[in-house]
């Protein structure tokens, strides 16, 4: 399944557990919303160190997720690249693997369509 499929499929899954739980879907979006203002670092820094956190602890939805949002912001493979070699280091061998998963959804979210 591509990176897009899966982004596609997590996003249904997310609104059907918004129905089913919608206040702590809510509290979580506030929360979200909250962390991810403009502060210290912007949006697009903390994104940053979001991609880094999920390729760290391996989570593919927060991987497809975190680097769709910051192709939007407008980073570059290259920067991508920078927070994978930090998540590497971070997270060891299985970071390696992820890394290199990021950087591949990074290229199929900038891909011609």
């Amino acid at each position: 399944m591509s990176f897009k499929e899966q982004l596609s499929d997590k996003r249904k899954e997310l609104r059907e557990l918004r129905k089913a739980i919608p206040e702590t879907f809510a509290g979580f979006v506030a929360m979200e919303q909250a962390a991810s203002a403009d502060a210290a670092l912007d949006h697009k820094q903390k994104e940053y160190v979001a991609l880094g956190i999920g390729i760290a602890i391996r989570c593919d939805a927060c991987i497809v997720s975190h680097v769709n949002a910051l192709v939007r912001l407008g980073a570059t493979r290259e920067e991508i690249a920078d927070v994978s070699g930090m998540a590497v280091q971070m997270g060891g061998g299985p970071g390696l693997m992820y890394a290199a998963k990021a950087l591949a959804a990074y290229d199929e979210f900038t891909a011609e369509s």
